[in-house]
């Protein structure tokens, strides 16, 4: 995989600082959603592997605003990986270190940001030349002192974590300079998207954004 092709998708995500990470169990709800994220402040999305609507959910984001950044989670396999290539997702998120889901994005040119929690999972990652890495799951594992912690001999490597963060602690793990963006499931959870509560996700997401983006108050 190009290291700049690499880069330069981190660097889209650090300008965002949120990725919703996407459980969606019918595809029709896909276009809506995209929609009600663009709305609220945050043109991407994780579409997770997690049911069998994901990959066409994916096609129909994509379809429904080109400019949108979306991405494939939870991806287990490089069947699933080709699977979200095909339908059109711009990077793989995978919940562990997988060397083959990350073989087949890197022969195929697609950013894969694997998952780590220990010290030996970071070194098989950068022995694959990876440098920006999911930390999950956060909040179990220790959260923003865990990462610090675990963050602190790997100073080439940048983070997403995700796992356990809402909009009350998500400022503490971006005030993390090595931290790229967040993932988290709290501004479109899968029960508001089934009730098509886009509304809803639209409002909340715009308090996500809202939250990262004031200044602290003194």
């Amino acid at each position: 995989m190009s290291t700049d092709l690499s880069t330069d998708m981190t660097a889209r995500l650090r300008a965002l600082r949120l990725l919703p990470v996407i459980v969606i169990e019918d595809p029709q709800d896909a276009a809506p959603l995209a929609r009600a994220l663009r709305d609220g402040g945050l043109p991407c999305a994780e579409v997770t592997f997690r049911t069998a609507a994901a990959a066409e959910a994916i096609r129909r984001m994509v379809d429904a605003d080109p400019a949108m950044l979306v991405g494939a989670g939870t991806v287990l396999t490089p069947e699933q990986a080709r699977a979200a290539r095909e339908a059109g997702a711009s990077f793989i998120v995978s919940p562990g270190f997988g060397p083959a889901v990350v073989d087949y994005c890197q022969e195929q040119g697609i950013p894969v940001f694997p998952g780590v929690a220990t010290p030996t999972e970071v070194e098989a990652a950068l022995a694959k030349g990876l440098r920006t890495l999911k930390f999950f799951p956060a909040e179990p594992m220790g959260g923003i002192k865990f990462l610090k912690a675990i963050a602190a001999p790997y100073g080439m490597v940048e983070w997403m974590p995700t796992g356990g963060i809402n909009r009350e602690n998500v400022r503490g793990y971006l005030d993390f300079k090595k931290v790229v963006a967040c993932g988290g499931s709290w501004m479109a959870p899968t029960e508001w998207i089934g009730n098509k509560q886009f509304d809803r996700v639209r409002e909340e997401t715009e308090l996500a954004v809202r939250s990262v983006r004031d200044p602290v108050p003194v």
